[in-house]
Parts: C-alpha cells; structure tokens; sequence
C-alpha cells in the first residue's frame, strides 16, 4: 500500500517590523519562530526602510530555524505561502521574493495569504473544531473590523474604523503619556491596577457598527494638557488610573459594537483576533460573554505571526488556491 505524503507547509510572515516562519504538517502547527526589530525603539515607531532591511537580515536564520524545529527538510514541503499584504511594501517584497524563489527552486505551489484573513483564521491553530459561519473582531495597530465569516474563502466586513484603528488608539494615547515604544502593551500593563471609571473619556457615534477613534485621542490630548495646567505633575500622579479610564473607553466600546453586531446577525459564535486581542481587558471582557461561544487566541497568535499565515494557506491548498510568480505584494487592504 503506497505511504500517503505529508502535506508541510512553509509559511512566512513579513508585513511590518517581525519576521515570522512556521511550518505546518497535516494541518497542525509544529513550528512558530518570530524575530523582532529593536532598532525601531529610538524612534518610537517602526521606520519602514529600517523594517526591510532587518527582514532581509534575518529571513533566512528564522526560515531555517522554523524548518529545524519541525523536523521537515526543503525537499519535504508540498508549498511556501506569504503574506502579500497588507502591510509595509518594503517589508511585504522581502518576504514575497524569498517565498517565490523558494516556490521556483523546489518547484512546490505557492501561496498568497491575505494578513488580515490569516489573522481571522488564526482560531483555527488551536480550535480544530470551530464551524462556520462566525463573527470576528479584528483588532490591530491598523485594522478595525467586525467581520462575518461564512466559510475559508467568504468573508464580509460588517463594520469598520472610519479613521484611526484601536490599537493606534491605544499606542498614541500612551504616547501622551509618556510611555516608551510600544505603547499599547505598556499602558495595559498599567491599567490592571487603576481605576477604570476614575475619568471619563467619550467615544464616537457613528454607523451602526462601525468605529471611530480619531476623536478618542483629541479627548486624551485636550485632558491632560488641561489637567497638567492645574496640576504639573498630574500625569505621574493619576497614571493608573488614566491608562485604566482609556482602556475601559477602547474596550467598552469595541464590546457594544459587537454585541450589536451579534444581536443583528443571531451568530454567537464570536472571536477576536489581531495585535489588540492581546490586551487583558478586552479578553476578559469577551470571555464574560456566557451566552457567547467565545474563541480566543493564545498570545503568540494575537501578533503578527507565521502560524497564522500557515493555518489561512492550509485552507487554500485545499482548495488548491495557488499564486503564480506574478503575484504582487500590497499595502493597502484588498477585501
């Protein structure tokens, strides 16, 4: 009786400042390796030409790396995928044109992943059994989206940032603050022992589900330039609570969008996804949600990482949706 090959998978992750590679086998996720880029620290924000060049640096190390921690060879993979976009075009080429030498070389498929598909998908890493249709919210530094997904290759943004993304939001108010690079983290780090309803800060009514954050930072802005008039040094006095009252604005904010969107489709299978679906007060906050079927990622694929490139490209080499060597990166969302 012939052996039935191994379906491994090589994927890798290069939309903005982290280098990711991850192998799966069988549809199961055996290797995740994530090389970040300290060099953006000084400048309190990812410099796109600084970006591509450390990708170019350190694509091969981690692709290798990814391959030696799960045991596949080279010539054991059946296809490459890559994250096409969106994403930094500096950062996007370097990963595209590994991908598709590799693809060219081993004479394997090659596959195209949409980052914010990959990032819907992610669930999927750890819960094989999730079914379809269901609801995501995709939070990141650049993307705001409730998003209705009725099957791998069918999604529909039921609602979306008008301006500034979440986790801009998050990152720019700690910025205010004074917080180091990133911000968002810190300043959720920070809010576990403040008080959440110590200020109140207003959130903007726009479309049925959709988001606007723009008017969050002026709020924050204007707050402390006051406050710091009366009190000089009010920021370092309060700075719990401040970080604690603009995470209860964000979150809150994000949790009536979704259960609206929830009440308005009668899907209460719910995940969040995305950089943001890291922070604790959103999870917990999804997590309380008893009437919900609630799928929350690890960490680890919360950020942008290859694992969750590799889980969108399992459905597509199912589907066998393979690119060609024409395909090109893009920076801004295709949808």
């Amino acid at each position: 009786m012939p052996q039935i090959k191994d379906t491994n998978i090589l994927a890798i992750e290069s939309s903005c400042d982290d280098t990711g590679a991850s192998v799966m086998v069988n549809g199961k996720i055996v290797s995740n390796v994530v090389a970040g880029q300290d060099v953006h620290e000084a400048y309190g924000g990812v410099v796109p030409e600084l970006a591509s060049r450390a990708h170019q640096s350190q694509i091969v190390p981690v692709v290798d790396k990814a391959l030696k921690d799960a045991g596949v060879a080279k010539r054991d993979l059946s296809a490459i995928a890559f994250t096409q976009g969106p994403g930094l075009m500096g950062s996007l080429m370097v990963g595209a044109s590994f991908a598709k030498s590799l693809s060219y070389g081993l004479d394997i498929p090659l596959i195209a992943v949409n980052h914010l598909d990959a990032h819907v998908m992610a669930p999927f890493i750890e819960h094989k059994d999730m079914k379809f249709p269901f609801l995501s919210l995709l939070v990141s530094g650049g993307h705001t989206q409730i998003l209705k997904t009725v099957d791998p290759q069918t999604t529909e943004v039921l609602g979306e940032s008008k301006d500034d993304a979440a986790g801009e939001a998050f990152d720019k108010t700690a910025k205010m603050l004074g917080l180091p690079y990133p911000g968002g983290p810190v300043l959720d780090k920070l809010a576990q022992t403040g008080n959440p309803n110590a200020f109140k800060f207003p959130d903007s009514r726009v479309g049925a589900l959709d988001f606007s954050f723009s008017g969050l930072k002026t709020a924050v802005l204007y707050f402390i330039r006051d406050r710091v008039k009366e009190e000089p040094d009010f920021v370092e006095q309060h700075l719990n609570e401040i970080c604690a009252s603009i995470q209860h604005t964000i979150v809150s904010y994000l949790m009536r969008k979704l259960t609206a969107a929830v009440n308005e489709t009668g899907i209460n299978r719910v995940a969040i996804t995305g950089g943001v679906s890291a922070n604790s007060g959103l999870r917990k906050a999804v997590a309380a949600k008893n009437d919900w079927e609630v799928y929350i990622p690890s960490l680890e694929y919360c950020t942008d990482n290859a694992a969750m490139i590799a889980q969108a490209a399992y459905f597509k080499f199912e589907a066998k949706d393979f690119a060609d060597l024409s395909a090109v990166p893009y920076a801004r969302a295709m949808r």
